[in-house]
């Protein structure tokens, strides 16, 4: 049970700027923490929707464009940018065109270059016009429920996808993480979140369900053939990508149902 504790606050500490408790980084208290990685989304998918609730829906709210404008921070706020960084670093290593060695470099180098920048601006205008084509409390939680199967998705890739490198966080998480417990934990929380959102609404759960597995899909097949294998930093990239297609693909569903 003392490892278990110990997973849930390293989860949290690594992913989130959520104040816990510190735990030993050591083989036995990491081996559950990715369990626990979905429920920082959770954390963050609840904010979004209160969010959107206090924009949209409460009495003299105020309305879309601060929902839109602010509604791509608050992933950041609860990470702290952790996975932006890795989208941003990716954006950089992917556009250079050079060696894999060398994009691997890349990925670690602290500044950011040209194309991060491009990438950055890129995704906070997609992210806030995909949110202004909300109308609904519905589309509000299965947006909320994006937080979450992107991060059960990129827990998944950690124990399933190879390594680029034999070294790093993303290769300490994977290596002593208990692969067969956290394959089952994460595949029944993403089985949970993809029949909830077809209740919640059947199309357009569907529709993001199936954009959140072709997303896992890119990032799977793109990692080996550039990189060689998954880093931390093309972990943040899916991930972001992931929530982004989740705002899209419910906004643009709305848009005709």
């Amino acid at each position: 049970m003392k490892s278990i504790i110990n997973g849930f606050l390293i989860a949290f500490s690594m992913y989130s700027k959520i104040p816990v408790p510190k735990a030993e980084w050591n083989r036995r208290n990491m081996k559950y923490a990715l369990c626990f990685f979905p429920l920082v989304g959770l954390v963050a998918g609840a904010l979004f929707v209160v969010w959107g609730e206090l924009c949209l829906f409460a009495e003299r709210g105020p309305g879309i464009v601060p929902f839109a404008l602010a509604g791509p921070v608050i992933p950041i706020i609860i990470t702290g940018g952790i996975h932006l960084d890795g989208f941003l670093d990716t954006a950089d290593a992917l556009h250079s065109y050079e060696t894999r060695e060398k994009k691997l470099e890349i990925l670690k180098d602290p500044h950011a270059g040209a194309f991060a920048v491009i990438a950055a601006a890129c995704y906070f205008l997609l992210y806030a016009a995909g949110l202004t084509l909300f109308r609904t409390r519905s589309q509000l939680v299965l947006a909320g429920l994006g937080f979450v199967i992107s991060r059960a998705l990129s827990g998944m890739s950690l124990v399933w996808f190879p390594a680029a490198k034999k070294e790093g966080t993303l290769y300490s998480f994977a290596s002593a993480a208990g692969r067969r417990t956290v394959r089952v934990v994460l595949a029944v929380i993403l089985a949970l979140c993809f029949a909830s959102a077809v209740l919640i609404q059947p199309v357009a759960g569907a529709c993001m369900a199936l954009a959140a597995m072709w997303i896992w899909t890119y990032y799977y097949y793109m990692s080996v053939r550039q990189f060689g294998g998954i880093t931390g930093d093309l972990a943040g990239f899916f991930l972001c990508l992931c929530e982004l297609s989740s705002v899209w693909a419910v906004g643009l569903v709305g848009i005709f149902m």
